[in-house]
Formats: C-alpha cells, structure tokens, sequence
C-alpha cells in the first residue's frame, strides 16, 4: 500500500556508473562545487537515461565515513535527479571533507544549486 508522502519519479530512471572508465569520462565534462558536494556532469550520445555515480576519497575518512557519504549523496541523487537532471547525461557526485557534518537542509540546498547550474550548461544556447 502506497504512502501518501511517498516521493514520486518522473519517468526518468536512473541508471549506475560502474566503471574507472565511465567516471574518467564524466571527469572531462562540466561540473560544479557547491558547498559539501561536488557534481560532474557530461552528456554521453550512447545512453537515453540519466546515469549516475559516486565516489569518497580516503582524505574523507575512513570506511565508515565514506560510505555514510555515499549513503547521503544517493539519497541526493534519487531526491534530485529525476527533476533537475538531464536526459541523456551522466553525473558523478562526489563526496567532500564536510558532506558527512553538514546539515541535511544546507546539503539539500547545495545539491540543487549545482544541479540546477550545471541544467543550464546542458541547454543548447
């Protein structure tokens, strides 16, 4: 049975970067650092979904704190994504010093900043 606050998606699916290959890829596009995140962006002709990635280097922390980063920049993206993303692009968010610390309002609030700059780079001008 549904819930009535449940969150829903678009009709754009998200699919997943697995690869070095693919987020080296992504590396060579745009991106935007906007308080606790950083978000790479590059539209990839091969692929009709929104695709995503994320990475926490060991200068985060430890396992435990990379991971928890990566829990909070998934809830990010599955949030974010499906409104503020591009079709036919894929991103990579990745984790900084304070992703962990930071509040989830003023994260929420930077996700969407990048998010919504790094949208109008994607538009044809």
């Amino acid at each position: 049975m549904p819930r009535s606050n449940a969150v829903t998606f678009t009709d754009k699916k998200l699919g997943s970067l697995k690869k070095r290959a693919e987020f080296l890829f992504v590396r060579e596009g745009q991106y935007r650092a906007q308080g606790g995140i950083v978000i790479q962006m590059r539209k990839n002709p091969a692929h009709t979904t929104i695709r995503v990635g994320f990475t926490a280097t060991k200068k985060i922390g430890n396992a435990v704190i990379r991971n928890r980063a990566k829990r909070r920049l998934r809830q990010l993206a599955r949030q974010f994504l499906p409104q503020f993303g591009a079709v036919g692009y894929d991103y990579v968010f990745i984790a900084r010093d304070s992703t962990v610390g930071r509040d989830w309002a003023c994260l929420t609030q930077d996700t969407k900043k990048a998010l919504k700059a790094l949208y109008v780079l994607s538009k044809p001008a």
